[in-house]
């Protein structure tokens, strides 16, 4: 009984570390997890109280639940016998694919996560880099329709902030779940990106097994009512200017819609604009310049390098007080449009059509989207001003006044807003708009000053074309010029500011 055992030290701290895990699982996490779940329970009731769009069951339901629902949906299990039958692949291995498409596809949505840390971390970084505005919201339309819709926000694609500053703004009204490329699937930033409700999507993915999961997942969020929000573009403008739709998505959620089902699907226009978008002059390398080749894409080690020298250099300037933020990003929220009265005007019901019956009323609603978002697309100060110097050197004006930029800036405001435009101009003040925009191209030496005329850097133009092109299919013109910049007089141009500035 008081004979001493003696074990190898190895041995003894293998002992210590299963005693401590014990301890943890059978006392510590427990309490931990009681304590995390009240927490969340709490947010929960606070935003089911305040939200517009409650957090839907679906997206609270356990990960794992879902997962398996995935794996075992009829469609799902139709597609694995397809497959073993076409390809003669062994159900096994195909239902194993299946779990890991699921696994890949299906997110881990924590409210307290997404209200508290992601909403606050996207306040501050939004409004840290840019001034955010809402602009725009019609809210008379929105608010016609049942609050047990579905629904999902349409947006034009300009930057990777716009994950950020949509989820920041709609906020206060829901929490919405985004469809990811690849690009993210890396660690932590996949599992951060899960939690807070994204999935996942292999955009160039041709494999009609993984396409069968996704559709059936986003069918089964469609019809649970969870608040999306796409990117018909499929990706980042590369021109600024808007790119055709793509049907993927619409059509999973729509293929198995019923119009006469509990929930409505309400499509929600949305418009995004900034006056610098981070990624600019890394989107234009894959736009081919007239008379050059394509130019040739940094490898990642200079990619990072870059990153890292713009990081730096901005950090330089806040600390020297030199930095100014990067303009205003606005945010405009447009007509929606309800499935429901859509279908009922066109007497059809998707879900009895073929394949390319269906896509072809799919895509007339994907242009009509598109057409809605880009009628809300913002208006802001540097596309305006990047917009006048793009036309004046393409009509061959030398330098400009700063007297002659505003004028011919504010011709253009009045022109987007007797089409229609929502044109942002902060503080009401035209004469700042100007100043803001003026500012912010001499800041990035995309224009050039001297004794008091401004022209373009010819070696910058494909930039400014870049800011020019998101606002040109308001005017109906590709660069945004048009006749109405054309030059005046000087004493014209002196009348026609005086007059602006009386009316401020």
């Amino acid at each position: 009984m008081t004979h001493s055992v003696s074990i190898p030290a190895w041995l003894l701290a293998l002992l210590v570390v299963a005693a401590t895990l014990l301890v943890l699982e059978r006392l510590l996490l427990p309490s931990v997890r009681y304590f995390l779940r009240r927490r969340v329970n709490r947010v929960l009731d606070e935003l089911n109280t305040r939200l517009r769009i409650k957090v839907q069951p679906f997206k609270l339901t356990k990960r794992q639940v879902l997962i398996d629902r995935l794996r075992f949906d009829p469609e799902v299990m139709a597609a694995v016998e397809q497959e073993a039958k076409e390809s003669g692949t062994p159900r096994a291995v195909s239902s194993d694919r299946v779990r890991r498409y699921a696994q890949e596809i299906v997110p881990a949505f924590n409210a307290y996560l997404y209200f508290r840390f992601g909403y606050r971390l996207g306040r501050t970084v939004a409004r840290f880099l840019y001034r955010v505005r809402v602009g725009f919201t019609d809210e008379e339309s929105f608010a016609r329709f049942d609050p047990r819709s579905t629904v999902v926000f349409v947006m034009n694609h300009r930057s990777n902030m716009d994950y950020v500053l949509v989820a920041y703004l709609a906020a206060a009204s829901t929490a919405l779940s985004y469809a990811v490329g690849e690009w993210a699937r890396i660690w932590p930033l996949q599992t951060l990106i899960r939690s807070m409700g994204a999935y996942f999507v292999r955009r160039r993915s041709k494999n009609p097994l993984y396409r069968r999961v996704l559709e059936r997942y986003v069918a089964m969020a469609t019809a649970s009512g969870v608040t999306q929000a796409v990117y018909p573009e499929g990706g980042l403008s590369r021109d600024g200017a808007l790119r055709p739709p793509k049907l993927g998505l619409l059509d999973y959620m729509l293929r198995s819609f019923d119009p006469q089902g509990e929930r409505d699907l309400v499509f929600v226009p949305v418009g995004l604009n900034y006056d610098r978008v981070l990624e600019d002059r890394t989107l234009l390398l894959d736009v081919p310049l007239e008379g050059m080749p394509r130019a040739a894409k940094p490898s990642s080690a200079r990619a990072a390098w870059n990153t890292l020298s713009f990081v730096g250099r901005n950090l330089r300037q806040v600390v020297t007080n030199r930095w100014y933020r990067f303009g205003y990003a606005c945010v405009n929220f447009g007509t929606p449009v309800s499935m429901r009265e859509w279908l009922a005007g066109r007497r059809v019901d998707l879900r009895s059509l073929e394949r390319r019956e269906r896509f072809e009323h799919i895509g007339d609603l994907a242009e009509e989207l598109m057409a809605g978002v880009g009628r809300v697309i913002p208006v802001v100060p540097v596309p305006l001003v990047a917009a006048v110097f793009v036309a004046a050197h393409e009509a061959g004006d030398g330098p400009l006044s700063s007297l002659e930029v505003k004028a011919r800036v504010l011709r253009r405001m009045d022109r987007l807003s007797a089409a229609g435009a929502h044109v942002y101009v902060p503080r009401r003040d035209q004469d700042y708009a100007v100043s803001v925009g003026l500012r912010m191209l001499l800041l990035r030496h995309l224009i050039r000053e001297q004794d008091g005329l401004h022209e373009a850097v010819p070696e910058e133009l494909p930039v400014l074309r870049y800011y020019a092109h998101s606002i040109a299919h308001l005017e109906g013109s590709e660069s945004g010029a048009g006749s109405a910049d054309a030059p005046e007089a000087p004493e014209a141009v002196e009348d026609q500011h005086r007059s602006q500035s009386d009316q401020q």
